[in-house]
């Protein structure tokens, strides 16, 4: 009996393990590094980000919009030779990810998200991302912005906006693949940063490099 319990354990705990495994992105910047956890459940999208981070396609593009109290955005490949002034954020590879919009994953501040355009479908950029930064909350605003979106918050997520922040206005429209696990500092000092009228920085904030791996296992805490 206590080997069938044992063994029950064990392989419950390797079941658990291999859901908590997860990609790590290190996004090193002129200001320091920034490391997010790219989600196992939005597949297309972290799937893309690990192969072109492969390629080093990210490296030398630019944070080219930011905007405080709300999000950072980069990896337009439009930016990695842009001269000062040029107006950045239409850049892109030849196709879109599918949106793998889900409940589970929002808008909560260090959260990594797809860029997109107005297209019907929500398909994001293949290259383009933004750290959500955001702001604090209160009931009577998410209120407002449910009334607003029809998107409804679950009590979670509102305990999230209301103590955390984020940017609640976008949850619903896109796609959510990762989270900052270190330096959301680093990502806040940058949009804080002087911007002109297009929210693009006074000064290149450059992205020297963004590489991933996997995350080690871990076991999940059931005792």
């Amino acid at each position: 009996m206590n080997k069938v319990l044992t063994l029950t354990c064990a392989l419950a705990l390797t079941s658990f393990a291999a859901m908590a495994q997860k990609y790590k992105a290190t996004i090193e910047t002129d200001y320091g590094k920034i490391v997010v956890m790219l989600y196992d459940n939005t597949p297309k999208n972290t799937d893309n980000m690990v192969k072109l981070a492969g390629e080093h396609a990210y490296d030398s593009t630019l944070f080219h919009r930011i905007i405080p109290k709300f999000m950072i955005q980069g990896g337009d490949p439009d930016s990695k030779n842009a001269k000062p002034g040029d107006m950045l954020g239409n850049g892109g590879l030849k196709y879109t990810i599918p949106a793998e919009i889900n409940d589970q994953y929002f808008h909560k501040k260090g959260a990594l998200g797809v860029a997109r355009d107005n297209n019907p479908d929500k398909a994001g950029s293949a290259m383009q991302f933004y750290i959500v930064v955001g702001k604090v909350f209160t009931d009577d605003e998410l209120n407002n912005i449910e009334k607003r979106t029809g998107h409804k918050f679950s009590e979670a997520q509102r305990t999230a906006y209301k103590t955390q922040g984020g940017s609640p206005h976008l949850d619903g429209g896109y796609t959510v693949f990762g989270e900052v696990l270190e330096g959301q500092d680093i990502v806040d000092k940058i949009s804080l940063e002087p911007r002109n009228a297009a929210d693009r920085p006074n000064k290149d904030i450059r992205i020297i490099s963004l590489r991933v791996k996997k995350a080690r296992k871990k076991f999940l805490g059931l005792f």
